[in-house]
Order: structure tokens, then sequence, then C-alpha cells
């Protein structure tokens, strides 16, 4: 499963702010405010100054929270495009 490496800046969630299930997420870079389901701001937790592949990533995250083994793979492939192309991860 292992494959490309991703980061965020490790400041990433600073400009953060969580309402009803939603993280508003302001990015001082681009001046966008990005609104994040989870799980992108988890991935966003898991990448924040330090780089993963995608199993780093679901290990990460799953020492916090259950991830369904089923689809998790795909899924979190599809997280991680959407997030680069927000400019919010980056391939180092």
């Amino acid at each position: 499963m292992a494959g490309s490496t991703y980061i965020a800046d490790a400041d990433i969630l600073a400009a953060a702010a969580e309402l009803e299930g939603l993280t508003f997420l302001f990015d001082a870079r681009s001046g966008q405010t990005h609104i994040l389901a989870p799980p992108a701001p988890q991935i966003l937790e898991a990448l924040a100054g330090q780089a993963g592949d995608a199993e780093d990533i679901l290990r990460r995250i799953g020492d916090r929270f259950d991830v369904p083994a089923e689809g998790a793979a795909a899924a979190l492939a599809a997280r991680l495009a959407e997030l680069e192309a927000a400019g919010l991860v980056r391939r180092p």
C-alpha cells in the first residue's frame, strides 16, 4: 500500500475552527478558507510536520480512531488527492 509520501505544514490546523462536525480552515498562504469534513482534518493532523505515505497515515489515524480495513486505502487516496489539489498537503 505504500506509495507517494505527503506532508502538511506543521501549523496547518492553527487557524482552524470546528463547527457542527465541520472544520473551517483558513490557509494564509492562499488566502482561502476551506471547509473540511472528516477524515480530512484527521489526515492533516497526521501529516502536520511529518511526512508519511498511506500506511503511515492510516496507522497514525488508527491510533486514535477506528479505521475500517475495507476500502480505507481507496478512500484515503481520494482524500489525499483532494487535499493536494487544494494545496493543503504536498509531496516533499
